[in-house]
C-alpha cells in the first residue's frame, strides 16, 4: 500500500493572484504530486492550499512551495484578519492511508529542519509534531504573532525547535512558520426533518465533546453551575475530538448539525452518524440525510460501509466500489446532490491513470494478449488467473455467509472473504506489475550505449529492471499461496453445494504459481546477482512443495464431497 500524505499549508497572500499562482505551480507541477484545493481569502490575506503525495515525495514538495513562499512575500508589509507569523504560517502534514502518525511526525521533523538550516526561516513545531507539551496548541506557538516575533526569539523559552532564533532583514521578511503532524479533519453535517436550530443543538450538546454548559435542576432556563474560578461547568458529550452545533440552512429549508471530526480513528464518522439518528429520534426528529464537506481518505467511507453491513449481518467480503456505495446510502450523502466517490476520495483522486490492463473488459484483454505483442505475457496472465481463483473462494465465502439456516457462522465467512478480497486486489495490480516489468526491460535496452559512461549506466539499469522482474513474479506466487489456506478453509467448511467453485479456485491459484515460477526462472538467467538468485529459487521451490500437498489436501476433499 503507498504512503499518502496530505499537506495542507497556509500562505500568507490572499489577494495577489499573480503570487499564489506561483506558489500554487511550485507544487502543482512537481511529479508525483496532486493538487487537490486552493482557497484564497481576501479578508484574511490568505491561502490555503491542499495536495497530497507518497511520503518519499511529500517532504521535498512542501519544502518547494516554502522556499517559493519565502522567496515572494514580505511579511513586513503584510495585514489581514487571520492570525499569522509567516509567509507561510502552518504546514501540517496529515497522514491518510498506509502510513502512521509516528512516520508523519519524522516526516514533520524532516521538513522543519530543512527549512530551519536550508532557508533559515526559524521553525516551531506543533501538535503531535511538538517537542515539549507547551508548544502542541498552535495558539500557543502563534502568540504574538509576526508583529511579536522578535520579543519571541529573544525568549529563551520559546526558542525555536529548528532555525535561527536571531531576528534578522531575513526573518523580517519571511516570519516564522509553524510545521507539524496532525490528524485529518472531516466536516461533516448531517440533515434534520426540522427548522428548529434549538433542538438541532440539542442533539449537537449531547454528541461534542464540549457537552453542554450545567445548569441548576437540569433546565434550559435554569441558573448556569460554576466552578470555583467563575468558569461554567460542563456536561461532556458522548464523543472525544468532536465539535458540534446546530444550525438552520435557508437554502434547504432544514436544520442541519455541523460538525468538524479532529480524529477519524477515535470518533468514526459511521458512529456519529448512527449515534445522531438516536439521539435525534429520542426528540422526535429524524435525520433525512447528510452531507461530506471537501474530500476525505477512503478509509472514512470503507469503515462506514463494512459498519452497516455488519448490522445487517451481511458479509463485507464485496468490491470496494459497493461498500462504499453502502456508506453513501446509509448515511444519505447524496441526498441533497450527486456524491461522486471518484472526485470526493482523496485515493480516488489521485491513483494512476496507467493501470490500463486492470481496467480493461475480459475480452478487450483477451485479444490484447493474442497480439503480436510481447506484453501482456505469462506473469500478467498468471496473476490475473490467481486473481480468479482468490475471487472464486470469496464468491464461496460470501454464499457459505448468506446460507440460510447458517447465520451464526456468518462473520465466520466474512472474515475469510475479507482476506480474499485483499489477495485478489494485490493480484489485479500485479496485472499490470508484471507487464509494467517487462516493460521497463525493454526501455533499458534501449537506452544509448556510445560512451562508457552511458555503457555503465545502461547496464545497471538493465539489471535493476531484470531484478524487478524476477520479484514480480516471485511477489504473483507468494500473494497465490497466501490464498490457499482460504481455499482450505472453504473447501472444509464452505457451502457444499460450491464445492467445485473451490476446486477450480484450487486449480486457479495452482496454474497462476506454476506460471509466475517460470518467470521467475527465465529472468534469473540474465541476472548478475547468483546470492539473490539463489535465495530467490530456493524460496519459489519450496512455495511449489507446499504447493503440491495443498492442492492434494484440497481436491481430496472436493472429491469427497462430490
Amino acid at each position: 500500500m503507498k504512503k499518502l500524505v496530505e499537506c495542507v499549508p497556509n500562505i500568507s497572500e490572499g489577494n495577489d493572484q499573480s503570487i499564489i499562482n506561483e506558489i500554487v505551480d511550485s507544487v502543482k507541477n512537481y511529479p508525483g504530486i496532486k493538487l487537490l484545493n486552493v482557497d484564497p481569502g481576501k479578508a484574511t490575506n490568505r491561502t490555503v492550499i491542499t495536495f497530497v503525495g507518497e511520503s518519499e515525495i511529500i517532504v521535498d514538495a512542501a519544502f518547494n512551495l516554502i522556499e517559493k513562499a519565502k522567496e515572494l512575500i514580505d511579511m513586513s508589509n503584510h495585514t489581514g484578519e487571520h492570525p499569522r507569523m509567516g509567509a507561510v504560517d502552518v504546514c501540517p502534514l496529515i497522514p491518510i492511508s498506509g502510513i502512521t502518525m509516528e512516520e508523519t511526525v519524522k516526516l514533520a521533523h524532516q521538513l522543519s529542519k530543512r527549512v530551519g538550516n536550508e532557508l533559515s526561516i526559524p521553525v516551531y513545531c506543533y501538535e503531535y509534531a511538538a517537542k515539549e507539551e507547551k508548544r502542541k496548541n498552535l495558539a500557543n506557538c502563534r502568540a504574538g504573532e509576526y508583529e511579536g516575533l522578535e520579543k519571541k526569539l529573544n525568549d529563551k523559552s520559546w526558542k525555536p525547535d529548528f532555525g535561527p532564533s536571531n531576528l534578522n532583514d531575513e526573518i523580517k521578511k519571511s516570519g516564522a512558520t509553524a510545521i507539524s503532524a496532525r490528524d485529518f479533519l472531516v466536516a461533516y453535517n448531517v440533515n434534520l426533518n426540522t427548522t428548529s436550530t434549538r433542538r438541532a443543538n440539542a442533539v449537537a450538546f449531547d454528541l461534542r465533546e464540549a457537552g453542554r454548559i450545567k445548569r441548576e435542576e437540569g433546565k434550559l432556563t435554569g441558573k448556569i453551575i460554576t466552578d470555583k474560578n467563575n468558569n461554567p461547568e460542563r456536561t461532556p458529550g458522548h464523543f472525544k475530538n468532536l465539535k458540534g452545533i446546530g444550525w438552520f440552512i435557508k437554502e434547504y429549508g432544514v436544520a442541519q448539525i455541523s460538525y468538524n471530526i479532529t480524529n477519524i480513528e477515535t470518533t468514526p464518522l459511521h458512529e456519529v452518524f448512527d449515534k445522531t439518528c438516536e439521539r435525534a429520534q429520542a426528540r422526535g426528529m429524524r435525520v433525512t440525510g447528510s452531507e461530506l464537506i471537501g474530500l476525505v481518505p477512503k478509509k472514512v467511507l470503507i469503515d462506514a460501509g463494512k459498519f452497516f453491513l455488519s448490522k445487517q449481518n451481511r458479509s463485507k467480503a464485496i468490491p470496494e466500489s459497493e461498500i462504499i456505495h453502502i456508506a453513501v446510502k446509509s448515511m444519505g450523502l447524496d441526498e441533497l446532490g450527486e456524491f461522486n466517490p471518484k472526485t470526493r476520495v482523496i485515493e480516488y483522486m489521485i491513483e494512476e491513470k496507467s493501470r490500463d490492463l486492470s481496467k480493461m473488459s475480459i475480452k478487450d484483454f483477451a485479444n490484447l494478449t493474442s497480439s503480436e505483442s510481447p506484453a501482456p505475457g505469462g506473469g500478467s496472465i498468471s496473476a490475473y488467473c490467481g486473481a480468479l481463483g482468490a475471487s472464486l473462494a470469496v464468491m464461496v465465502a460470501n454464499l457459505s455467509a448468506h446460507k440460510r439456516g447458517w447465520d451464526d457462522n456468518w462473520e465466520f465467512f466474512s472474515d475469510w472473504g475479507e482476506k480474499g478480497m485483499i489477495l485478489q486486489q494485490k493480484l489485479i495490480d500485479l496485472v499490470d506489475d508484471d507487464t509494467d516489468a517487462f516493460n521497463s526491460i525493454m526501455n533499458a535496452f534501449s537506452l544509448p550505449k556510445d560512451s562508457d559512461q552511458e555503457k555503465k549506466f545502461r547496464t545497471d539499469q538493465i539489471q535493476l529492471a531484470t531484478r524487478n522482474a524476477i520479484e514480480i513474479p516471485f511477489k504473483i506466487m507468494e500473494v497465490c499461496f497466501d490464498s490457499l489456506s482460504l481455499i482450505h478453509e472453504m473447501a472444509k467448511k464452505g457451502n457444499p453445494n460450491s464445492i467445485t467453485d473451490v476446486g477450480v479456485a484450487m486449480f486457479c491459484i495452482k496454474a497462476a504459481i506454476n506460471g509466475a515460477f517460470l518467470n521467475v526462472r527465465i529472468n534469473c538467467n540474465d541476472l548478475k546477482d547468483k546470492d539473490f538468485i539463489k535465495d530467490t529459487l530456493s524460496k519459489a521451490n519450496e512455495i511449489l512443495k507446499i504447493t503440491d500437498l495443498k492442492q492434494k489436501e484440497v481436491l481430496k476433499i472436493v472429491d469427497e464431497k462430490l
